[in-house]
């Protein structure tokens, strides 16, 4: 008996080993790569968000509201500016007061509490000013961001300051 492996006339023993070393380098560089991007995916989404966000919220420069008008003094409407909620305001004065309903803290949706008469984020105890939207207390650094509003017969039309 031999002991060296009959691998046919023309393949030497070195031969195979190096063919058997080829297919693994290439199934590992194929895994490296396929991991990597998985990996590089989602911090590239990471970074790009803010970005596609920006582009996003100034792509919607008005929204009209039809039947808004008929909201009863001292209520208000939440409704989509582009992606983000906001507030519809009808006070019992009389005004009309639109502002964006993310909270500048963390950025959890806020509430109009009419009993209150306050703009209230329950994440964290943020309370804003109904008529103009500063930060009164809580954790928020910033005001929210108020909207222009037009009060017509067929609707409210919101449109940015």
């Amino acid at each position: 008996m031999s002991d060296t492996t009959d691998l046919g006339p023309n393949i030497a023993p070195e031969q195979a080993d190096l063919g058997t070393r080829r297919a693994f380098l290439a199934a590992a560089g194929a895994a490296g790569v396929a991991y990597t991007l998985a990996l590089a995916y989602p911090i590239y989404r990471y970074l790009a968000s803010p970005a596609e966000m920006a582009a996003n919220a100034t792509a919607v420069t008005q929204v009209t509201l039809k039947d808004a008008h008929k909201l009863a003094a001292g209520s208000a409407l939440m409704f989509k500016f582009g992606s983000s909620p906001a507030v519809l305001i009808h006070h019992k004065d009389g005004r009309w007061i639109a502002m964006t309903a993310v909270c500048t803290h963390l950025g959890c949706t806020v509430q109009y509490e009419a009993d209150q008469d306050r703009i209230h984020c329950s994440c964290h105890g943020g309370v804003y000013d109904p008529y103009t939207g500063l930060n009164v207390s809580g954790p928020p650094p910033k005001p929210l961001k108020l909207f222009k509003v037009a009060v017509n017969p067929d609707g409210v039309e919101i449109s940015r300051v």
